[in-house]
């Protein structure tokens, strides 16, 4: 199939967030999108929790979470939406989960976790709860992996990372979890477990070390995207627009598209962006780069020309976005440009 060209890409002004906030994390259930907590003008941890209807191009406010929170892990069990660790109002991690049931619009409280944490990468799939890391209260990263049993209500410990990591990307492929990133440091491993197995298996390092990169998960490939190589002492650190590519299905292999190819035709690269895949395009915008303001390009990665290509600039340059693929777009939501943002934007495929 013909990936869609440049031309059928728009942005789309949404309706904006009912409240500033930043650091907020958006889940999709039932074709609607939920925005979890976040922190407020103050750096303050937040309760709120609103949910975005496409249809009616619409905010509304649902029930608070009953523990104020930023940073958190959140996924999707099929009604109901459960929402792991985090930053507390007192900035210190937490251990509470929570679970709000969409047909009974209400919040319940679930097994805590067995260490507080931020951070926390979670994979899920079938019901099966795979969280991965977390940063804890001695702000050191963790290497634990827990599976939570929905029936039984319960965490359980599987074999711990061979490398501690927090806001990681954790992606869950068959049998295989994948975990990869994390955080505000330079991080390049690269590791497996095979479901059922009590061992991880250490795969190739990522080619390039950066830090605020972003990682995009497609069909057969992972994509490593940007980010920032912190420079040694007394160097200035460095906006990356280095891209590497681990094939998933040729054994697990890393290919590099080095800055020499031109593929983010960004003069300085970018970190701190939004990314994600559109229908065979792997797509990014604003974000920081070297220039005294936050940046407003965008760009999709054309897999067969093996290019990158401009895109329409976003309508509101940001950084530090909240982003969530929903039907085709590419949705940016809040983020930092002067000041915290309320701005809802779409990265949009024509049709859709």
């Amino acid at each position: 199939m013909e990936p869609p060209s440049t031309k059928d890409f728009q942005w789309k002004s949404l309706a904006p967030l009912p409240s500033r906030r930043v650091y907020s994390t958006l889940v999709e259930a039932g074709g609607q999108v939920f925005a979890v907590g976040g922190c407020d003008d103050n750096g303050v941890a937040v309760d709120s929790f609103e949910v975005y209807s496409p249809e009616a191009d619409q905010w509304a406010a649902l029930p608070a979470m009953p523990t104020a929170r930023a940073g958190v892990a959140v996924t999707v069990l099929g009604k109901r939406i459960m929402v792991i660790g985090g930053v507390g109002a007192n900035q210190l991690p937490l251990k509470v989960v929570e679970m709000y049931n969409t047909d009974e619009g209400r919040w319940r409280k679930r097994s805590s976790l067995r260490e507080a944490a931020m951070g926390i990468s979670v994979a899920a799939k079938d019901y099966r709860v795979y969280a991965a890391g977390g940063m804890g209260s001695d702000l050191r990263p963790h290497n634990f992996l827990q599976h939570y049993d929905v029936l039984k209500d319960i965490w359980v410990s599987l074999a711990a990372m061979p490398t501690p990591r927090y806001a990681a990307t954790s992606i869950l492929r068959g049998t295989k979890i994948y975990v990869l990133g994390g955080g505000k440091i330079q991080f390049a491993p690269l590791e497996v477990l095979r479901h059922g197995r009590v061992s991880w298996t250490r795969f190739p390092n990522i080619p390039t070390k950066r830090a605020f990169s972003s990682f995009v998960p497609t069909e057969e490939k992972l994509f490593s995207l940007g980010g920032l190589r912190q420079g040694r002492l007394y160097r200035q650190p460095k906006f990356m627009r280095t891209v590497d590519v681990f094939n998933l299905e040729q054994g697990g292999r890393w290919t590099g598209h080095g800055p020499s190819r031109g593929l983010w035709g960004h003069r300085d690269g970018r970190a701190d962006f939004v990314a994600g895949y559109l229908r065979g395009r792997v797509v990014v915008a604003g974000g920081l780069g070297n220039q005294p303001t936050v940046l407003e390009s965008a760009e999709a990665f054309h897999p067969e020309k093996n290019k990158w290509e401009s895109l329409p600039p976003m309508p509101t340059p940001r950084c530090a976005c909240s982003s969530i693929v929903l039907r085709d777009c590419l949705l940016a939501v809040g983020g930092v440009s002067q000041g915290l943002s309320t701005a809802v934007e779409a990265l949009c495929l024509s049709d859709s």
